[in-house]
């Protein structure tokens, strides 16, 4: 059973279209939207600030989703990929995005709609991702903006397929 925890009196709303894994922790006041995908070893903590996650989202194996206190919530928009190991913390990512696998995305962060931070990117504090580039490095910075190919090939399909891949785990037991 995953770890599903109120904290302070704030328990998590997950609809029941949701696929939670076994050993994910969702905790305190965090809200998911329809379609969401939470996986193996990944962390949503609400213990310090509200969290609040759109619709068809998915936070892959080991992935940590954080807020800072009193100061910084953390807000993802609708059809946002969240890639294994990543760490999301206290910023606001819009729609259709996809954070690479490893990537960090620290407080005050804005990412823009369509937008791709590459694998293992760290976009530092207070950064601002325009709609539609590409961000990568250390720290992240512009290396192109978002093809059409890259939109449906890479943001569409990831989001798309883990819907798909969610359906396979029977949650009735």
């Amino acid at each position: 059973m995953p770890v599903i925890l109120p904290v302070k009196g704030q328990f998590p709303v997950i609809p029941s279209d949701c696929f939670i894994a076994e050993n994910a922790t969702i905790v305190g006041e965090v809200s998911l939207g329809m379609q969401c995908s939470v996986w193996f070893n990944a962390v949503i903590r609400g213990d310090v600030h509200y969290i609040k996650i759109g619709n068809k989202v998915n936070i892959q194996d080991g992935a940590v989703i954080h807020a800072t206190y009193q100061k910084s919530p953390t807000n993802i928009g609708d059809n946002v990929s969240v890639g294994h190991n990543a760490i999301i913390h206290g910023c606001t990512i819009k729609d259709n995005v996809l954070i690479g696998m490893g990537s960090i995305v620290m407080d005050d962060c804005i990412i823009e709609s369509n937008s791709i931070i590459a694998a293992g990117a760290v976009v530092t504090k207070g950064t601002y991702v325009e709609a539609g580039s590409i961000y990568a490095g250390t720290p992240a910075k512009k290396i192109k903006d978002v093809s059409p190919e890259l939109l449906s090939g890479e943001i569409d399909r990831i989001a798309n397929n883990y819907v798909t891949y969610s359906s396979w785990f029977d949650t009735s037991e």
